[in-house]
């Protein structure tokens, strides 16, 4: 049975449209310029970092966002940036008696600001909270420490199958893969997509499916 759901944070929870929006301004290059370069990385099955070397060759990620907020533009994300269907699945999750939480690829900063947000969940770690990013399985032993669950009762959320669904598999975990963004959109018709314990096009879709999935196996 499912007792434990932790949730992806960027296309899962947080659209990421207007921060990699700020990037294309930030690299000063059109912004449906860089969505399309994007694309076509993710659907080459590239590591997305390599959208900023097409634009500036030998872009660090972590130097430039240090760099942002130094020229006080850091990352950032609010309330207006999480899909509408957050609250609402983490919610009725929470009332159905299941523990939530949180993980994602995020540095320091972005967990500060999920926390300052006051989501319905029991825990929110990011990988530099860790010390270990995605698609490290040392990243889902992380979780398996944390949750009050066994590695086969706990469902990881997430849109990417490169950075979510595969490695979670591995690690024993059961998988809900999200049909949005742009790698849940590209990577939805991939053959590992079947690999998932379920598929999703809405977190407003969990709190049944789970409830299905508890009484199937009990």
């Amino acid at each position: 049975m499912i007792r434990a759901v932790v949730f992806d944070v960027g296309e899962c929870l947080v659209d990421e449209t207007r921060e990699y929006g700020t990037w294309a301004d930030w690299l000063g290059v059109p912004r449906h310029t860089f969505a399309a370069v994007f694309g076509a990385v993710i659907a080459q099955g590239r590591d997305y970092r390599e959208t900023f070397q097409v634009f500036r060759p030998g872009f660090d990620l972590d130097e430039e966002r240090d760099r942002r907020a130094e020229a006080g533009k850091p990352e950032w994300f609010g309330e207006d940036d999480l899909y509408p269907d957050v609250r609402p699945a983490l919610s009725a999750l929470r009332s159905a008696g299941l523990w939530v939480g949180i993980a994602g690829n995020q540095t320091s900063r972005a967990g500060g600001i999920l926390r300052s947000l006051d989501l319905p969940a029991d825990s929110i770690a990011t990988s530099d909270d860790m010390g270990v990013s995605k698609p490290d399985v040392a990243f889902f032993e992380h979780i398996v420490k944390t949750a009050p669950a066994e590695p086969d009762e706990i469902l990881y959320v997430g849109d990417r199958l490169d950075n979510d669904i595969r490695p979670a598999v591995r690690a024993g975990l059961l998988t809900a893969l999200i049909r949005r963004g742009p790698w849940g959109t590209i990577q939805q018709h991939d053959p590992d997509a079947a690999n998932a314990t379920m598929r999703v096009d809405s977190l407003a879709e969990l709190p049944h499916r789970i409830a299905e999935f508890n009484v199937e196996r009990s």
